[in-house]
């Protein structure tokens, strides 16, 4: 979210930051909607972590969903550091992605309709970086909570590949990982562009659409 170069690349073990032990101070609820942000959640919920570029911006997409969202929050996931702050993950040296957590009804909203979501509203192609953002922490990503969570991914991943070669892009880049941790980012990114209506949001998509068939749940 800040225009200035960082690192292409993974820091290795002995780069990685040591973090700290305790999770740094968030929101308890949504600022938007008044869900408690880390539960407890209604039975029968469910949640992936999405990293899609700066989470001010992608996190919106999905709390302006129409239906089926419980509760979104911004954090970081996907790199080594436990319990990092936001300067750390600038840093290049966390290896965490900006991700957003979404909480959402699977009877409402199928997995399938919020990866949707997910691939429409950013370049999957770029690699370490979307758009003027460059660096780890901008990468696309997918951290899944179980089996059936990644092969529908997968399976979405492999559509979308499909729908964005024959319009001339590059291969997908999105990584699909068991989701390790998710910790919550500091109280004031959460739900920033609520909060800051004017705050830069630099996300867009590739104007591609992405292929939900009967096929993909």
């Amino acid at each position: 979210m800040f225009l200035f170069r960082k690192r292409p690349e993974m820091p290795t073990a002995a780069d990685t930051l040591p973090g700290r032990p305790n999770p740094i101070p968030t929101a308890t609820t949504h600022f938007v909607n008044g869900n408690p942000l880390k539960g407890p959640y209604p039975d029968g919920l469910e949640s992936i972590v999405l990293g899609l570029g700066c989470f001010w911006g992608t996190e919106r997409r999905f709390w302006q969903l129409p239906e089926g969202i419980f509760v979104t929050a911004v954090g970081y996931a996907g790199g080594g550091t436990p319990n990092p702050t936001y300067e750390e993950v600038c840093s290049g040296l966390t290896g965490h992605n900006e991700v957003v957590l979404v909480v959402y009804d699977p009877t409402v909203l199928p997995l399938g309709s919020v990866l949707k979501t997910f691939f429409e509203n950013h370049d999957p192609t770029q690699g370490m970086r979307q758009g003027n953002d460059v660096g780890t922490q901008y990468r696309s990503g997918i951290y899944t909570t179980d089996d059936a969570q990644r092969e529908t991914a997968e399976r979405v991943r492999a559509a979308y590949g499909a729908a964005l070669s024959a319009r001339g892009y590059g291969p997908i880049t999105t990584e699909i990982e068991p989701l390790a941790a998710f910790y919550f980012a500091e109280d004031y990114h959460q739900q920033y562009l609520a909060k800051n209506p004017a705050g830069y949001c630099g996300v867009s998509g590739t104007g591609v659409t992405c292929p939900i068939g009967t096929d993909i749940s």
